[in-house]
């Protein structure tokens, strides 16, 4: 199982709006005959793969697979069906698939005498497809918030200045992490800011995500933006409620109007996270500033957060999170900690919110 989790991880960012998948078909003495991979949608499932790879060897053997069979018929036929028609006596399968139309290829690999079972791995499954699995059962793109920052929290110097606060490693692996998200978001401040770009680089192969621009006065995105050219698809987003010459500047630009926060500064992370998946985004790197930051924690608009910490101090300059709608101690946005690692110089953690009723374990 954790080689297919491997497998099932060489699909980020390739697979929209599909989950990823791996899959491991062992022959009845228990060797590897045959592995895939679901690559991208409208192509094989990853037990297909699998299943192609093993032939007549996979008669009478296991399939080991990180998301339970697919018992439908969509741009491909049912994983259960090519599962029972190759001769399989054992699936071994991770996760649960939540959806609706998707679910239910356990019970009728079971129902056709299949030994079958469930939950190895879970954990290390549902990591690796965390942003296809909080999409489906919350109805909208897993949002993770990245960000770069000194040990004292720091995004930018007092002048401004803030290339590079964190070392070369680090921003490889942000690229990294743009390619394996459907969308990559910024808000206005950061676009007047740096005019970012938002595209993939270093990534071979790379499929480029959308890049979404929250311009909500229409005051910032101009012609000749960096995002705005052919290197990846761009979606700006604007507030409902402005007059239509605002905009006029993007004529040809892909342009959505959405309501206000209801704070009255910024978008609806809601209306906008709606209209993302609408398009068939299932996951979202926000990469926005300490005020685009703070509006989507206090909506309850972020899923994970992955936060790069340089070994440097700066004692003044812009922080990395502005408000959040927290104003004492006893409303802290909570976080679990899930991973912690070095990248080159810096330090790279990685958390999710806690759940609602979780105790803390803090100290006085």
């Amino acid at each position: 199982m954790r080689r297919a989790v491997a497998l099932a991880a060489r699909g980020l960012g390739r697979t929209r709006p599909n989950p990823v998948v791996g899959c491991v078909v062992l022959a009845p003495d228990g060797r590897t005959v045959g592995e895939g991979l679901h690559r991208r949608a409208g192509g094989p499932h990853a037990e297909v793969e699998a299943l192609t790879a093993a032939g007549g060897l996979a008669r009478g053997g296991t399939a080991v697979v990180t998301l339970e069979p697919c018992d439908h018929t969509g741009r491909t036929g049912p994983c259960s069906r090519a599962l029972l028609a190759a001769g399989i006596a054992r699936v071994v399968y991770a996760v649960a698939d939540p959806t609706a139309a998707a679910a239910g290829g356990a019970a009728t690999l079971r129902a056709a005498g299949v030994e079958v079972a469930a939950g190895l791995l879970a954990a290390e499954a549902e990591n690796v497809n965390h942003a296809w699995l909080t999409a489906v059962r919350r109805g909208r793109p897993a949002v993770t918030w990245k960000y770069g920052a000194t040990l004292d929290g720091r995004v930018a110097a007092a002048d401004g200045s803030s290339r590079w606060i964190t070392s070369a490693e680090s921003r490889a692996e942000v690229h990294r992490l743009r390619h394996e998200a459907d969308a990559v978001l910024v808000g206005s401040g950061t676009l007047r800011a740096d005019d970012p770009h938002l595209a993939v680089r270093g990534v071979p192969d790379a499929v480029q995500p959308l890049r979404v621009a929250v311009d909500t006065e229409a005051a910032v995105v101009r012609p000749g933006a960096r995002v705005l050219d052919d290197a990846a698809p761009t979606l700006v987003a604007v507030a409902a409620d402005l007059p239509a010459d605002r905009t006029a500047a993007l004529a040809g630009a892909d342009v959505v109007r959405l309501p206000r926060a209801a704070t009255g500064r910024g978008l609806d992370p809601a209306a906008l996270l709606a209209e993302l998946h609408r398009r068939e985004v299932r996951s979202v790197l926000l990469e926005g500033g300490p005020t685009l930051a703070g509006a989507w924690l206090a909506a309850g608009a972020v899923d994970r957060v992955v936060g790069y910490l340089a070994p440097a101090l700066l004692g003044a300059g812009a922080p990395l999170l502005n408000d959040a709608g927290v104003d004492t101690v006893s409303a802290a946005l909570r976080l679990e900690i899930t991973d912690v690692a070095r990248v080159g110089p810096d330090l790279r953690v990685t958390a999710v919110p806690r759940p609602a009723g979780v105790p803390t374990t803090e100290g006085s």
